[in-house]
């Protein structure tokens, strides 16, 4: 059986929606999956195990110069290469006239079906030619976490029946792609600051950054700063330039890193403290130890699972506080030392039975 998902961007929208994959496998053995998303987006979905291929598109810069010769070259190109394969299935899971219009494009097999979302779900966006050229359309509950919209939407179109275990599919130990010029045994003690994202009423202040860092610092902490812009840059810098004034600060300003990289160095690191933003959400999809700010109070609908207490969302207004912050990163090491105990002990009880 083969399958393709639509889901173009952005790259927090992406790491959502890739427990689809593994839910497809595990409840259909043997069925081909592709994906049509952004190229910007696209290795870090060539990181996943479980995808056949990735089918990269750059709609967003065809957006910019429609009627240039490149321009119709590049989706020609584009579309041959969706073409290649016959669907059984198609999912747009994006929920949009843009990725509406991929999934008419894809090409199925005979008796091969289209599925898209029947409505629109709270704080997401959604635009009524996604249903329109569908041959099926799924209505889901309104109130839906980005995650599990996906996931339901995916399970109905494909007759299957959800697990509550959720798995992103790159929860894995990935070889460290970027030179860090520390103590081997230093490098499980850094924690990464994600501050950049797109809008500004997401960030949260320098001076609070900084308080925080303090506090990891004296406690043993290394902090890693990460960017994807030159304005990102400039506050890393600014950042680590007040950590390391001090005679226990220690920080440093990673490199600009493509994606792949990034989710590589992300996956070494004893855990992340970031904002509402993709990357803060591949180190959810990594299973690290993370607190993600939301200056909104709109963590429901993207935050982590708090329940499992490694991760979790902090809120607050204007934005939350240094001691919330530094409450919730000791909760998700708490977390995380008892699970360890738990798993020892455990062992333990095996090694003993033999």
């Amino acid at each position: 059986m083969n399958i393709l998902l639509v889901k173009l961007s952005s790259l927090g929208d992406v790491v959502h929606a890739l427990p689809v994959v593994q839910d497809i496998s595990a409840a259909l053995p043997g069925a081909h999956i592709d994906w049509v998303v952004e190229k910007s987006f696209a290795p870090v979905l060539a990181m996943h195990a479980g995808l056949r291929r990735t089918i990269p598109c750059e709609i967003r810069r065809w957006r910019k110069s429609p009627f240039s010769s490149a321009t119709h070259q590049e989706v020609a190109a584009f579309k041959a290469d969706l073409r290649r394969t016959r669907y059984d299935a198609v999912l747009d899971l994006q929920g949009l006239t843009k990725s509406a219009v991929v999934a008419r494009m894809a090409q199925v097999t005979p008796g091969g079906k289209r599925y898209a979302l029947g409505n629109q779900t709270e704080g997401s966006g959604y635009e009524a030619p996604t249903r329109w050229v569908a041959d099926v359309a799924i209505r889901l509950r309104p109130h839906i976490h980005a995650v599990q919209r996906s996931r339901e939407l995916a399970a109905q179109a494909l007759g299957y029946r959800l697990t509550p275990s959720l798995d992103f599919g790159l929860k894995m130990q990935l070889v460290p792609s970027l030179p860090v010029n520390l103590a081997p045994e230093k490098i499980a003690n850094r924690v990464v600051f994600v501050h950049g994202t797109s809008r500004a009423d997401k960030e949260w202040p320098l001076r609070d950054w900084t308080a925080l860092g303090r506090r990891l610092n004296a406690a043993g902490y290394q902090v890693a700063l990460a960017h994807g812009n030159d304005k990102e840059r400039a506050k890393s810098q600014a950042i680590a330039r007040v950590l390391n004034e001090s005679a226990t600060g220690h920080a440093v300003v990673w490199p600009l890193l493509p994606l792949d990289a990034l989710t590589r160095e992300l996956a070494q690191c004893a855990g992340v403290v970031g904002v509402d933003s993709g990357v803060s959400h591949i180190a959810v999809a990594l299973d690290l130890p993370h607190v993600q700010l939301y200056n909104f109070d709109t963590a429901w609908r993207t935050g982590p699972d708090s329940a499992s207490g490694r991760q979790v969302s902090v809120y607050g207004q204007p934005a939350p506080t240094v001691d919330d912050v530094w409450r919730a990163w000791l909760g998700c090491l708490e977390t995380v030392a008892g699970a360890s105990l738990e798993t020892a002990r455990s062992s333990d009880a095996g090694d003993d039975s033999e």
